[in-house]
């Protein structure tokens, strides 16, 4: 059934283990599933294989076999560098763990070593956030992922919160954190290639620069999505999949079924442009006018947006960036980003719909 998916005329130029803790799983089943992959697609000959893992869950042998196994970028997810904020966030590892597990992957996959950094945690202040990324600097390799915390319903943590057992940073005390982080980063050499991706020496994740740009992609797994047009069934238009998510009837449905999809959907022109214009303004680069010709080609991304009072603000108050090269948020807008988007979004919807209805 895997093959009948990979068949399709684009090389796979990445791999990512991610979801849950995939380094628990032994090498020998990434290796198994890698195989699985080669035979039934093209990889390319310089794939990006990546696999997040847990400080707990790694050891210095089993780094190394994964490395055999072919992964070639890994990610640990060290959260924070105080135990007392690793036991609110509910982790189960230590500093003195998260430490030894990235200086051992550093030396197991020099310049391909991504840090996870979570800010906006109870009872943080800038001050102290200042301190803990200077120490991460002084430690992590070629690239740092920092995450705002989000609250879940269900969660001990929102519990907590909820009961006033601990409490969250004021919004504008988490959005100086974000800005802090951003100066101390660039400082350091590392270039911002993403709303929440930095990177030095060229270390960007290739694999997730493919989720930005719209490009397609399979997800296999509980909980999976992908965005894909299924050439190896005859079709023609891409299509949204999702992955049964709970993870027992999800290998119940594989082995009765070949497969786990719990639902697919036929993306419109509409469905797409709009991906494409969230995903694409999280990089600092932007969306290009030739990459939104080619989903667009009647509605250019000034006849999409220029016609909005609210964009023509954005774009005067230098949120925003409309030129020869595309469309993409300054340093500044960057920031606002999730306040910028409904607007954005709202004013495509209109302009799509007022071309559509003119060609008719």
């Amino acid at each position: 059934m895997l093959s009948h998916w990979l068949w399709f005329a684009f090389r796979i130029t990445s791999v990512f283990f991610g979801g849950g803790t995939p380094s628990l799983a032994k090498p020998s089943t990434i290796a198994s599933i890698l195989e699985t992959v080669a035979k039934a697609s093209r990889l390319s000959h310089n794939v990006e294989v990546s696999l997040e893992a847990n400080p707990t869950s790694v050891s210095t042998s089993k780094l190394a076999e994964f490395k055999k196994a072919g992964v070639t970028r890994i990610s640990i997810g060290i959260q924070a560098l105080h135990n007392h904020d690793l036991k609110i966030l509910g982790r189960d590892h230590t500093v003195h763990e998260a430490v030894w597990s990235l200086e051992e992957a550093r030396k197991l996959y020099p310049g391909c070593t991504s840090v996870d950094i979570i800010f906006g945690r109870p009872g943080q202040s800038l001050e102290l956030w200042e301190e803990e990324l200077e120490e991460i600097l002084t430690l992590c390799d070629h690239h740092v992922s920092l995450y705002q915390l989000t609250l879940e319903r269900g969660t001990a943590l929102y519990k907590q919160v909820q009961e006033k057992v601990v409490s969250m940073p004021e919004q504008d005390e988490v959005a100086n954190m974000y800005h802090a982080a951003r100066s101390i980063l660039e400082k350091a050499g590392f270039h911002q290639y993403e709303v929440s991706n930095f990177a030095k020496n060229g270390a960007v994740s290739l694999h997730n620069l493919g989720y930005w740009k719209g490009m397609q992609y399979l997800g296999v797994g509980p909980g999976a999505h992908g965005r894909f047009v299924p050439w190896g069934e005859g079709k023609t238009q891409r299509e949204a999949r999702i992955q049964t998510l709970e993870p027992d009837n999800w290998l119940r449905e594989v082995r009765q079924f070949g497969h786990g999809t719990r639902k697919r959907v036929q993306q419109s022109e509409l469905d797409i442009l709009e991906e494409m214009l969230v995903l694409g303004l999280r990089m600092n680069e932007g969306l290009a006018h030739q990459r939104w010709r080619q989903y667009s080609p009647l509605l250019g991304l000034e006849d999409a947006l220029e016609d909005s009072p609210e964009v023509q603000r954005y774009l005067q108050e230098e949120l925003l960036i409309l030129d020869d090269r595309g469309l993409r948020c300054s340093w500044k807008g960057l920031a606002f980003l999730d306040s910028l988007l409904p607007t954005l979004l709202h004013q495509l919807q209109h302009s799509y719909r007022n071309s559509a209805s003119h060609c008719f």
